[in-house]
Order: structure tokens, then C-alpha cells, then sequence
């Protein structure tokens, strides 16, 4: 998994009980996510269809640097399939997971449409 997406918890992304809303975290999870899949797909025009369960395993409180790991594990005809970790940068814990994140690739007038795809390809400039 990569954990390539830094996030640093301040007072307002908190919630009543002082600790990271996840709401918050769940916003940044699907935009880090989308990217990911847009990346791999090539093509800007990508839209969320699924997230499986999501297992809060721990919180995160002010100050907290996290960070995001997401991995694709499937390609469909016309979706890729990704997994999902957030951890603390510092203590390496776990803090949320997501074993699906589905994406599916749409032409622009939102209609799934084939990638063509098969692999993870990594573009490092």
C-alpha cells in the first residue's frame, strides 16, 4: 500500500469529543481515492459507485499528522476497485480501513464506459 497523502488534524476538523470527525476523514478518503482512480484510469471523468464497510479502528486528535494509503486490488471492464488504510505518520497506527472503494470510469456524458485497463501503473515525474 502507498501512503503517499499526508493530513495534518487541526481544531476544526474535530468533532464534539476532540477527536478527528469522520465525516472529515471520509471526505478526504474519497477525494485521495478518486485521484488514485483517475490516475490509473486516465481519465478525468470518474465517479464513486461503492465503499464497503468502513472499520474505525482508532481515533486521531489536534495535532495528529495522518496519512492515507490506498492500493488498488480489481479492474472491471469499466470500474476499478481499491482498498484503504489511514494511519498515524508518527505511531504507524491504524486508524480507519476499507477493504472497497469502487470507482467507475464515465465518458463525459456520465455514462460507464471501458478503460481498458489490467494493471497499476505508477507515473513518478
Amino acid at each position: 500500500m502507498n501512503f503517499h497523502t499526508r493530513k495534518w488534524v487541526k481544531p476544526e476538523d474535530l468533532n464534539p469529543n476532540g477527536t478527528l470527525f469522520g465525516g472529515t476523514l471520509l471526505r478526504w478518503i474519497d477525494e485521495e481515492a478518486v485521484i488514485y482512480a483517475i490516475v490509473q484510469l486516465g481519465n478525468p471523468h470518474v465517479v464513486t459507485k461503492f465503499i464497503s464497510e468502513i472499520n474505525f479502528v482508532s481515533s486521531a486528535k489536534k495535532g495528529d499528522i495522518i496519512e492515507l494509503g490506498i492500493k488498488a486490488t480489481h479492474f472491471g471492464k469499466t470500474s476499478i476497485t481499491l482498498c484503504c488504510e489511514v494511519r498515524n505518520k508518527i505511531t504507524r497506527k491504524s486508524i480507519l480501513t476499507i477493504d472497497r472503494l469502487v470507482f467507475v470510469n464515465v465518458d463525459q456524458d456520465g455514462v460507464p464506459t471501458e478503460h481498458g485497463k489490467t494493471e497499476i501503473t505508477y507515473a513518478y515525474r
